[in-house]
C-alpha cells in the first residue's frame, strides 16, 4: 500500500487536537486494548490512539474466544450482550483521535524498540495466545489438542482454519481441566449440531460436528467438586443441555473440614457445588436414554498418555493418577496416591491455561507467564528495584495472567491509564527532544517494509460480508476464517 493511500485511509479530522498531542499505541485489540485506549482517550484532551493487531479483525476473544452458543450471544432483549461490547469498541475506533492498525504483528512487523522510538507511550495487551503444557509423557503424540486450539477452530480464527481434531475415530473425548473454557468445549461436542446451526460457529467446525462420532465426554480435574474452577452460569449451560446422561461419583461429593470451610467462604464454590449434588439425584431419579454422556471425574491427574497399538504415534488413551486433598482452608493441594487407572479415548484437549508469548525488548516472568509490572508499569527485572521500562505499560492477561471475565479488563485498564497519567503528571515520562511521529511515523516504517495494513474501514468489509454471507444461512454471521479470504475482502 503507498504511503499516500495509507494517510487518506488513517485520516482523520484533527482540528481538536494540539500541534503536539500524547502519541500512543496500544497492542492488541481485544477487551484490554480497547479499554485502555477507551480510558485514554476520555482521561487526556489531547492525545492520539493507535491500536495495532497481528490480526485483521479486531475484538480478540469478544470474536475468537466467546463460545457461539452462548445464550447471552444469541438473545436480542435488547440487545445480546457480544454487541453491546462491539459496539462500546466501534465508538472508541470511530474516535476521531484513534485508528486500528491490522494485519501488524509486533516482532515481525515492526519491534518494540521501534514502536518506542516513534511514540511517547506503548501499552501492551496482546494477551495469551500459546498454551501451558503438562510435561508429561506422550503429550506430543497426535490427537492431543490444546483447548485454545479447539476454541479457535470453532469460532473461525484463521490461525487455526485448517485444525482438524480427530471427531470420527472413536466416540470417546477427554478434556482435562474442569475451568469455564473446558466446559465451553465439552458443550460444543455434546450440543447436537441443528442447535448450532444458527449460532455463528464455524462453517468447517460445523460441517465436522455434524459427522462426529463423540458421545462420551469426560472433563477430569485433580481436585475435588469444591474446588471447580467454573462458574455456576458456565455449568448450568452444561447441565441444561437436552438429553445428556451426567455421570458424577456420589463419592466424589463427600466434604472435609476444609471443604466445608472453602463452601463457607466463597459464594461461587458454594452455587458450584449446589448444581453438581443436584445433578447426581436428579440423574438417580431420571434414567436418561441419551447416547450422549458427560462424566464429571474428579481426584484424578494426568501422569501420561498412551500410545496406539494399531496407529503408533496416536493418542490411544490417558494414564491417570488417583489423588487425595492436602492441606487446610484455602491450601487444599492434590497429591497422589500411587494408584492408577487408564481411559480410552483418541482425543484429548487439554484445558490447563493460556500462556502469553514474549518479544524482543520486553521483560518476561517466564514463570508466571506475565511480564512484569507494577499497576501497570512493566519493570526492568521482576527483582531488584522495581526499575521501570520507561513509557512501556501493559494491561489484561499480558499484566496478570489469563484470569477474569471480558469486564475484568476494564478494571485492569483503568489502573494502567491511572499509573500512564500519573507518569505523566510526575513528569517520570522524558519529554523528547522534538514531537515523536506516532501514526505517521508507523504508517511510513510499515510501507517501507511492505506491509500491507488494514484500517478499520477494511475491517468493516470484511464485518459487512461475514453478514451477508450469514443471512444466507440463516445465521447472525459466516465468518470468512483464512488470512486470503480475510485480506481479499478487506483489500479489495
Amino acid at each position: 500500500m503507498a504511503i499516500s493511500r495509507a494517510k487518506a485511509l488513517f485520516s482523520r479530522s484533527f482540528s481538536s487536537l494540539s500541534s503536539n498531542p500524547l502519541r500512543v499505541c496500544v497492542v492488541g485489540s481485544g477487551p484490554a486494548g480497547f479499554y485502555t485506549a477507551e480510558k485514554m482517550l476520555k482521561t487526556h484532551k489531547e492525545v492520539e490512539v493507535d491500536i495495532i493487531d497481528r490480526l485483521p479483525t479486531p475484538y480478540g476473544l469478544v470474536r475468537s474466544g466467546v463460545a457461539p452458543d452462548h445464550p447471552e450471544t444469541k438473545l436480542s432483549l435488547p440487545e445480546n450482550l457480544q454487541q453491546i461490547v462491539t459496539n462500546q469498541f466501534l465508538r472508541v475506533a470511530q474516535n476521531e483521535r484513534c485508528s486500528f492498525i491490522g494485519d501488524v504483528s509486533l516482532g515481525s512487523s515492526v519491534s518494540l524498540s521501534e514502536l518506542r522510538e516513534i511514540y511517547d507511550v506503548v501499552v501492551l495487551a496482546y494477551g495469551a495466545e500459546s498454551d501451558r503444557v503438562l510435561g508429561i509423557p506422550g503429550e506430543d503424540l497426535t490427537g492431543i489438542h490444546s483447548a485454545r486450539e479447539f476454541v479457535w477452530w470453532y469460532n473461525g480464527h484463521p490461525d487455526c482454519r485448517h485444525f482438524a481434531p480427530d471427531l470420527k475415530g472413536s466416540d470417546t473425548a477427554v478434556i482435562l481441566g474442569q475451568g469455564n473454557v473446558a466446559l465451553d468445549v465439552a458443550r460444543i461436542l455434546l450440543r447436537p449440531p441443528a442447535e448450532l446451526a444458527t449460532t455463528d460457529i464455524s462453517s468447517h467446525a460445523l460441517a465436522a460436528l455434524e459427522e462426529s462420532s463423540i458421545r462420551k465426554v469426560y472433563l477430569v480435574g485433580r481436585r475435588g467438586p469444591v474446588q471447580a474452577a467454573c462458574t455456576a452460569k458456565e455449568l448450568r449451560e452444561v447441565l441444561g443441555i437436552r438429553d445428556l446422561h451426567i455421570n458424577i461419583q456420589e463419592a466424589d461429593l463427600v466434604k472435609t473440614p476444609a471443604d466445608e470451610e472453602e463452601l463457607k467462604n466463597s459464594r461461587i464454590q458454594r452455587r458450584v457445588y449446589e448444581l453438581l449434588s443436584k445433578a447426581v439425584v436428579s440423574e438417580s431419579t431420571h434414567l436418561c436414554t441419551s447416547q450422549r454422556e458427560i462424566h464429571f471425574v474428579f481426584f484424578r491427574k494426568p501422569v501420561g498418555f498412551l500410545d496406539s497399538d494399531d496407529r503408533t504415534g496416536h493418542v490411544a488413551g490417558v494414564h491417570f493418577e488417583k489423588t487425595i486433598l492436602k492441606g487446610g482452608f484455602g491450601k487444599q493441594v492434590a497429591v497422589g496416591t500411587g494408584q492408577f487407572e487408564d481411559l480410552d479415548c483418541r482425543l484429548v484437549l487439554k484445558s490447563i491455561g493460556y500462556k502469553s508469548v514474549p518479544v524482543d525488548g520486553l521483560p518476561f516472568d517466564a514463570s508466571k507467564g506475565i511480564v512484569p509490572n507494577i499497576g501497570g508499569r512493566v519493570l526492568v527485572d521482576s527483582a531488584g528495584d522495581h526499575q521501570h521500562l520507561e513509557g512501556v505499560y501493559v494491561c489484561g492477561w499480558l499484566k496478570r495472567g489469563p484470569t477474569g471475565i471480558i469486564a475484568t479488563n476494564l478494571y485492569c485498564a483503568e489502573e494502567t491509564v491511572v499509573s500512564i497519567s500519573e507518569d505523566l503528571e510526575k513528569g517520570v515520562l522524558s519529554a523528547p527532544s522534538f514531537p515523536k511521529p506516532g501514526r505517521e511515523g508507523l504508517l511510513q516504517l510499515l510501507d517501507s517494509r511492505n506491509v500491507k495494513v488494514i484500517p478499520f474501514c477494511a475491517w468493516e468489509k470484511i464485518d459487512t460480508e461475514e453478514k451477508r454471507l450469514g443471512s444466507l444461512k440463516n445465521k447472525p454471521r459466516d465468518k470468512l476464517s483464512t488470512w486470503e479470504e480475510l485480506l481479499k475482502v478487506a483489500l479489495e
